[in-house]
């Protein structure tokens, strides 16, 4: 059985929920949620397009891994993580040895109906959005893998759905 205070991280692309379920996980599991790129824009009191803008991607990834190493460090907490968070060698050590890791897992399709919409993300402001999430899937599906303790299936699946398979996996660990 897992100990209250250990962490739970939602890794994954965007679109996958990692946001919704993290919610709705921690509600369940009565614990504290926060979502880093919302840390990150509390922090900057700016968008992440905005940081994106201004500082560049490699600007936006130094202040990911600041705010995933001071939130990885606390206990008892649900964590969702951008989805480029696991390029980072120093981030993936922080999660795989500070918590539990989830890697949740949607198909290129669904991704994109999750997110063509969403102004809200610089990588994907491109003529080619369903092509762009192939790719960054390609490069980023083997790491999220590496770095996970359990991967759940998303496609098709409600939150609530979702949430049940993650309670039922920690119970198992």
């Amino acid at each position: 059985m897992m100990k209250q205070s250990t962490n739970i991280f939602l890794v994954g692309p965007m679109g996958a929920g990692k946001t919704s379920v993290g919610r709705q996980l921690a509600k369940a599991l009565k614990r504290d949620f926060v979502d880093s790129d919302k840390e990150i824009e509390e922090r900057t009191g700016v968008n992440i397009p905005t940081i994106f803008d201004i500082e560049g991607e490699k600007g936006f990834r130094s202040r990911e891994s600041l705010v995933i190493d001071e939130l990885s460090q606390r206990t008892g907490l649900v964590l969702a993580t951008g989805g480029g968070a696991v390029l980072a060698q120093a981030n993936r050590v922080a999660l795989q040895s500070r918590g539990i890791v989830i890697y949740l897992h949607g198909s290129i399709e669904q991704l994109y109906q999750r997110t063509h919409r969403d102004r809200n993300r610089p990588l994907l402001q491109t003529d080619n959005p369903k092509q762009r999430i192939a790719e960054l899937l390609e490069q980023r599906d083997p790491i999220y893998r590496e770095v996970s303790d359990h991967i759940i299936e998303t496609d098709g699946q409600t939150v609530r759905k979702v949430v049940t398979e993650i309670m039922q996996k920690l119970s198992e660990d």
